[in-house]
């Protein structure tokens, strides 16, 4: 496979072209954004373990019939994945109150959920990506009913994987952004999984181990990558 021009570059990954067709080479970057890019900064060592991480969540959630967009690791920053065209829908799903959530509902941060809620984002950024439910992503033609259906059993699937793979490194499962993607007609996981698009806490102290610590001028955020990264054997 042979690398050829970048294609486009996002907050937290450069996408090149490939020889064929289908692939394309992901090269995630040590950048990190907040509050739709508002907030700047890096944290070194990010991308080494966003790529390692994915790509092994990816796998385990493939042998667990979640089909995704991974291809093959190529270097501890670079991937080649399937080029899908993504659904601009964000799909969130909590377990435990936080963030968003906790301000919106007026629910203290920390508080166990009776069941996982899932919810939609309009993905885009100069919105800044704002709550949407499915009946405006069909008004809006940006997903069949069908597609939305897929994604909803895809994603709850997913966080039932997440949860008890975290669960055996004592981290529990807040909550977490993924993205999925069309390929030749069928709907699978893209983007990523990592300490960027998931809440992490140990169980024990409730320390925050994810990008809330870059939000929430929290300090230790690389040490947090790499408490992860180590957890979890990567």
């Amino acid at each position: 496979m042979k690398k050829l021009e970048q294609l486009y570059e996002g907050k937290a990954k450069k996408v090149f072209l490939t020889d064929d067709p289908d692939v394309l080479i992901v090269d995630y970057k040590d950048d990190a954004t907040a509050f739709n890019g508002l907030k700047k900064g890096t944290i070194s060592g990010k991308g080494v373990v966003n790529n390692r991480m994915t790509n092994i969540v990816f796998q385990m959630l493939e042998k667990k019939g979640i089909p995704t967009h991974y291809v093959e690791e190529l270097s501890d920053r670079e991937t080649a994945v399937k080029k899908v065209e993504i659904v601009p829908l964000e799909v969130i799903i909590r377990n435990v109150a936080a963030g968003s959530f906790s301000k919106k509902l007026g629910v203290e941060e920390g508080t166990k959920l009776l069941t996982p809620t899932l919810e939609f984002s309009y993905k885009n950024d100069e919105l800044g990506d704002p709550f949407i439910n499915s009946y405006y992503a069909l008004a809006l033609g940006l997903a069949t009913q069908e597609e939305i259906d897929t994604i909803t059993k895809y994603a709850f699937a997913v966080n039932d994987a997440l949860k008890e793979y975290f669960a055996q490194a004592n981290m529990e499962l807040i909550d977490f952004k993924i993205e999925f993607g069309r390929f030749h007609g069928q709907i699978i996981l893209a983007d990523e999984v990592s300490p960027d698009t998931c809440r992490l806490w140990d169980m024990d102290t409730h320390e925050k181990l994810d990008k809330d610590r870059f939000r929430r001028d929290l300090g230790g955020v690389e040490d947090a990558y790499q408490e992860v990264f180590k957890r979890l054997g990567l």
